[in-house]
């Protein structure tokens, strides 16, 4: 066991995860430190001593450390992590394998006032940016946190009349209206017994203010009419509260919102190349969600028929590309919550899962988060309607019916439409949609939108070619291929090409019915086999002369 694991080392990528040394007498306490500590805050990894680190790697042995026992628990008391350690021998030669652990969540390691990385082989100090985003790990919120420079006088009563407005359509509670602006902000949380939080200067702040306290709290729309590079066709910086250019920002884009005309029958119905609902979602997704302690800004890019929304910091901790739609917590929860109060957002943590599904309604591609790295979110949403049959399934399902989907139906409807396979993760809820009558079982794991929807749009020809053939006519196609070969038989190569979107193991299956029901009959048991017609079969088409 020993063996397979140190041939397993051997065989591994020094890189980010190991560290080759030969330290064949001795290697020095602080750097094995300096190393255990860049290991721990980029993820954790093994330093493997007695081994050279080039390839073919050669056990050369190492004398470092006596009592290695003891260096381990050295680097357990310095670094205050639990490290382990394994000894191998190998023809003599012993092996010292240090097993780094990743460090907390939130929490960087540092040793002698330094908080070390790696990058290559090298071992470097960590940059600030790095050390703040290991510390927003934890979910700290800066948005809540006090700005103890900030004044009143740095709030602009515009922003803070429009905030109220909203805040009293969303809950009817017309009290709002006699509250002070002062006291409407405590209530909303935006004012805290700690003074005026980062929340409030970036959603009511004046230009002035932002500028000389959270400058880096600003929005910039360009329109580009191509993407080549060069300066944008037009250009306007907003650094100023949220609240006061909120719905500009809509306008602006809206201004160059061309619609798509498509026809369904005698009527017209026309899709505008940018929902409203989509790009606002958009952007308060990246209000709620970006770093305000990087220094980059949020970027709007509008092209003709796509639109780009970059927004600094990353992901939050633990949502990656792949389970965003599941796993969404706002970076900033006091802003969020104060969107959730006037009502710009309806569902806290759902508005990329809405983002998603005005998509899939709209039958356009789904948003592109491809380009995103750790240090800014880059969401493209694509204007164009790609599948007008789509389009109009998704308005014969009705308003109604779609109001009951939630995001991974939508999805699933997506999958179905392009002959896509639904992943596992959705399959629980096509029971659902099965009953519904949205979607027909025509095969294992295969699936295809209800007939009725093929009938709207006056595709009853494509709903035939997806739906296949059934069982019944499966076998009559097999038995009719049989019987035009007479005396030859068919071997089961020929016999896959009649059904061809049958695996050969359900052409097997089908056989075995027909040979089961008397029909056919096997000659030969290896693939060389062919099949024929049963005597039966022939007697029963072919009647004697009397």
């Amino acid at each position: 066991m020993k063996n397979t694991i140190l041939k397993n080392l051997l065989e591994a990528v020094e890189g980010e995860k190991y560290e080759f040394k030969e330290a064949k007498e001795r290697f020095d306490v602080d750097e094995l430190t300096r190393y255990a500590c860049a290991f721990a805050n980029t993820g954790g990894g093994k330093i493997i001593l007695g081994v050279t680190d080039k390839r073919p790697r050669q056990i050369v042995g190492t004398n470092a450390f006596v009592q290695p026992e003891r260096i381990c628990s050295t680097l357990i008391e310095r670094l205050c992590l639990r490290i382990e350690l394994q000894i191998f021998e190998e023809g003599g030669k012993r092996v010292l394998v240090f097993s780094i652990p990743a460090r907390p969540i939130g929490v960087p390691i540092r040793f002698k006032g330094h908080y070390w990385t790696r990058l290559g082989d090298s071992l470097l100090t960590m940059h600030e940016d790095e050390l703040r985003d290991i510390f927003a790990e934890s979910g700290h919120d800066f948005s809540a946190d006090p700005c103890v420079r900030a004044k009143k006088s740095d709030l602009d009563s515009k922003a803070i009349e429009d905030f109220r407005r909203r805040w009293v359509t969303k809950s009817g509670n017309q009290r709002l209206e006699s509250l002070t602006s002062e006291q409407l902000l405590r209530d909303c949380e935006a004012i805290t017994s700690e003074g005026i939080t980062y929340a409030a200067l970036i959603l009511f702040g004046t230009h002035e203010a932002l500028g000389r306290l959270l400058g880096q709290s600003e929005i910039i729309f360009e329109y580009r009419s191509s993407e080549a590079s060069g300066p944008a066709q037009f250009r306007q910086e907003f650094r100023q509260g949220f609240f006061t250019y909120y719905d500009q920002l809509w306008e602006l884009v809206n201004s160059r919102n061309d619609l798509q005309h498509f026809q369904d029958g005698l009527f017209v119905f026309d899709v505008p190349t940018f929902e409203e609902r989509t790009v606002r979602e958009a952007i308060l997704n990246a209000v709620c969600h970006r770093n305000y302690q990087h220094s980059g800004s949020i970027f709007i890019r509008q092209y003709q028929r796509k639109l780009v929304v970059e927004s600094p910091g990353g992901l939050p901790p633990d949502v990656t590309i792949k389970n965003i739609l599941e796993c969404q917590t706002p970076r900033n929860r006091r802003i969020a919550d104060i969107f959730s109060k006037c009502g710009l957002v309806e569902r806290s943590g759902q508005g990329m899962n809405l983002i998603f599904e005005w998509s899939i309604k709209q039958a356009k591609m789904l948003p592109d988060l491809s380009k995103t790295d750790k240090n800014r979110v880059i969401l493209q949403l694509d204007g164009v309607v790609r599948d007008p049959q789509l389009l109009i399934m998704m308005e014969k399902i009705g308003k109604e019916t779609l109001e009951t989907f939630n995001t991974n139906d939508f999805l699933i409807v997506n999958y179905v439409q392009q002959e896509k396979t639904i992943p596992k993760i959705f399959r629980d809820r096509i029971p659902r949609l099965i009953d519904r009558g949205i979607l027909e079982r025509v095969g294992r794991g295969k699936f295809i939108l209800s007939q009725r929807y093929y009938d709207y749009i006056d595709q009853k020809g494509t709903y035939t070619r997806k739906r296949g053939l059934n069982r019944g006519e499966q076998k009559t196609l097999l038995l009719k291929h049989i019987q035009s070969s007479r005396e030859e038989g068919c071997p089961l190569r020929e016999l896959c090409q009649v059904l061809p979107e049958c695996t050969e193991n359900q052409i097997r299956v089908l056989l075995r019915e027909l040979r089961k029901e008397e029909k056919i009959m096997p000659v030969g048991t290896t693939r060389a086999g062919r099949w024929f017609v049963s005597h039966s079969t022939q007697e029963t088409k072919t009647p004697k002369k009397e």
